[in-house]
């Protein structure tokens, strides 16, 4: 068996982003873009299907890692017989369409002889590339297609079958270094770069830029690394976040619901924009609410739930067959069907987002407004049409409360933006359609013998996003509708001291098979909490949800509470965004609903 998913650790320079597990392994890099192609697909696997491993050549006895302080550079010690070594692992960004990564072995203690193996394997790791070595002799050239990769090292690498290896020995005080570098293929040859000073360089950034992180308080570090972390999932250029840097590591292991989460989700946009904006970070915010006028500009009737990471449209969903999956967990796929299907809850995540924007004095393009304009108009005729709803159930549409609760949202921003910023609108009709909305959901949406809002429409069962209802302003915390609703979550959705999406056992949502406990929704209980004045339960659960972090502070979209492993996509944007988010409530930093 391969390594645990918490065994990695993500390295990345906003274009890409690799993992690198604890025995030196890259197992998962895909080039040139977060979307593209993966070349090292061992993830999802077998060797056979790409990685570069830099590891002792000799039985290890103990490994520890960390990232250099307010950075995404990786240091992983391994401690042999012989003495220590250190491998750092790095990207430095790079414009022009290259990926530059850096990889450093420092000897700390005795001589410690290594070896380093890699295996290329472009297109998800079908295509063995044409290899050869560079003229000088210090390095090879992987091409294959539209792709070319280069390895520099003063290591001589041999190349048989295929696979390159090198064997070397660092003593104390000395180091051996390895880059690598993308381009098309039909480029020349790229010239070698300074090693030491693109790292020197990132590293500074990267720490400039944690540095105006706000909390100070026993929580400041894993607010930082879920700031960086987010940092390093949205792409430099075109200011995209996407949800994860993996495709198809499953929610339950074994199982099928394995889905490509490389793309940008609308529906994280409000909790991502607040994160940024209450972390103080402005211009990335200002991407990111670019990025989504751009993607959902033209006719609302089009507007999707995800979109690529320049704001491509076309996501179609296949499967890589000739991958046995992570821990067999089939199948592996690329692309994500869900993208045509319909989610009435976008409409209120994004004139939630773009009305934040505005309430932080971010300056806006002049079709801003009007895009928001037409948006409303559109979803004044389907908002009492059934729908997928957040979770891209594949079991048919309902009318799920959450949809109606983010509908009701789109009308309350759009008023509130017109009333509190003179935007021109139909007011009067806007605020017809939000007072209908509410009340349509308080009567068809609220289970009276269960004192609880419900999944849908007439049904019994519950679903965590319910726990959004006060933080998007729907009732007041202390409504006892809510507090009933937060009582019925604790009872039923509460498994193991962990919040679960909704039930999965009963099959209606169309997917077969289990999953974890969903991270996020865990957090949204800490919010409520904190709303409702539950202080020491909210710090409670907030700690508890640390601890699942893996040893370098990264988080999985779930957690498996049975055998006690981090589930999902990794490292996970909307994890990481929602510990931001309950970290600056429980610090007490302006968030939105202390101005509804």
């Amino acid at each position: 068996m391969g390594l645990k998913i918490e065994d990695y650790a993500l390295i990345g320079d906003r274009q890409t982003s690799a993992l690198v597990g604890k025995n030196g392994s890259i197992d998962w890099l895909c080039l040139p873009r977060f979307d593209s192609d993966a070349c090292f697909a061992a993830l999802l696997g077998s060797e056979d299907n790409g990685y570069w491993r830099i590891t002792p050549d000799e039985h290890v006895t103990h490994v520890t890692r960390r990232y250099r302080d307010d950075t995404l550079i990786l240091e992983t010690d391994f401690e042999t017989k012989s003495g220590r070594v250190r491998l750092v692992d790095g990207m430095v960004p790079h414009p022009h369409e290259t990926t530059r990564m850096v990889r450093e072995v420092i000897g700390l203690e005795g001589e410690v002889p290594m070896r380093t193996e890699m295996v290329f394997r472009f297109g998800f790791g079908r295509i063995a590339p044409w290899l050869r070595r560079l003229p000088d002799g210090k390095g090879i050239t992987a091409i294959a297609g539209p792709d070319m990769v280069v390895i520099w090292s003063d290591v001589t690498l041999v190349g048989t079958d295929h696979r390159t290896a090198g064997k070397f020995t660092v003593a104390e005080g000395d180091s051996a270094i390895f880059a690598l570098e993308w381009q098309p293929s039909h480029r020349h040859l790229p010239k070698p770069f300074d090693i030491s000073e693109s790292l020197r360089r990132a590293e500074q950034r990267w720490r400039r830029w944690a540095s105006r992180a706000p909390v100070r308080n026993r929580w400041a570090e894993p607010v930082r690394r879920s700031l960086i972390t987010l940092k390093a999932l949205s792409h430099w250029e075109t200011g995209g976040i996407v949800a994860a840097a993996t495709s198809s590591l499953p929610e339950a292991l074994g199982g099928s619901r394995n889905w490509d989460y490389r793309f940008c989700w609308l529906r994280d946009a409000t909790f991502t924009l607040q994160a940024l904006l209450g972390a103080g970070y402005r211009e990335e915010a200002k991407a990111w609410r670019d990025w989504l006028d751009r993607a959902i500009a033209g006719n609302p009737e089009d507007v999707q739930i995800m979109y690529g990471v320049a704001g491509e449209r076309r996501l179609a969903e296949w499967k890589v067959d000739w991958l046995s999956g992570y821990e067999n967990s089939q199948p592996v796929r690329a692309g994500n069907a869900a993208v045509d299907q319909r989610q009435l809850d976008i409409y209120g995540e994004v004139m939630d987002a773009l009305y934040q924007a505005n309430k932080h004095g971010l300056k806006q393009d002049d079709n801003s407004w009007q895009i928001r304009l037409k948006l409303l108009d559109h979803l004044e005729t389907i908002w009492s049409e059934p729908d997928e709803g957040i979770w891209e159930v594949r079991g048919g549409r309902k009318h799920f409360v959450h949809s109606k609760v983010m509908a009701w949202v789109a009308f309350d921003r759009g008023v509130r933006s017109i009333e509190e910023f003179g935007f021109d609108g139909p007011l009067t009709r806007w605020r017809e359609v939000r007072d209908t909305i509410h009340a349509d959901i308080c009567e068809k949406g609220f289970d009276a013998d269960l004192n609880s809002f419900v999944q849908y429409y007439g049904g019994k069962t519950l679903d965590a996003s319910l726990l959004l209802m006060a933080l998007v302003g729907f009732l007041p915390p202390h409504d006892e509708r809510i507090k009933g609703t937060v009582a019925a979550i604790e009872k039923h959705l509460f498994t193991d001291g962990f919040v679960r999406r909704y039930n999965t056992d009963d099959g209606t949502d169309g997917l077969s098979g289990t999953e974890g406990a969903f991270l996020a929704c865990s957090f949204w209980l800490v919010d409520n909490y904190v709303l409702l004045g539950r202080r020491a339960d909210a710090e409670n659960l907030f700690e508890r949800l640390l601890d699942l972090a893996n040893d370098v502070g990264l988080f999985s979209e779930e957690y498996d509470t049975e055998k006690r492993r981090l589930v999902g996509n990794f490292p996970q944007a909307f994890s990481h965004v929602s510990l931001v988010n309950s970290a600056l409530r429980l610090s007490g930093e302006d968030l939105p609903e202390r101005h509804r």
